[in-house]
């Protein structure tokens, strides 16, 4: 069972995600959301400077309703639907 997001609530979790050339993650939630996240501001951490490499960063995949990287890199689920945006779809 998957709560929904509100106060002391998990957010969705993650259903697939695609890697864009600029650091975006467009990512499509099981509430049947999609989103936008904007990795870049990652990008100054030193746990996720191997996400630098362009290449590296498009190996992103689904693990456990969230996003990862080899390396053991991941990332919050709920954060990553708390920093993303709504995607307009055509």
């Amino acid at each position: 069972m998957e709560l929904v997001h509100g106060k002391g609530q998990l957010c969705p979790r993650v259903l697939s995600v695609e890697p864009t050339d600029d650091y975006h993650l467009k990512l499509t939630f099981r509430n049947g959301e999609r989103r936008l996240f904007d990795a870049k501001p990652l990008l100054r951490y030193k746990v996720f400077k191997p996400l630098t490499n362009i290449e590296f960063f498009k190996t992103v995949y689904i693990a456990n309703g969230s996003i990862e990287w080899p390396e053991n890199i991941d990332y919050c689920p709920d954060t990553l639907y708390q920093e993303s945006v709504p995607m307009k779809i055509p």
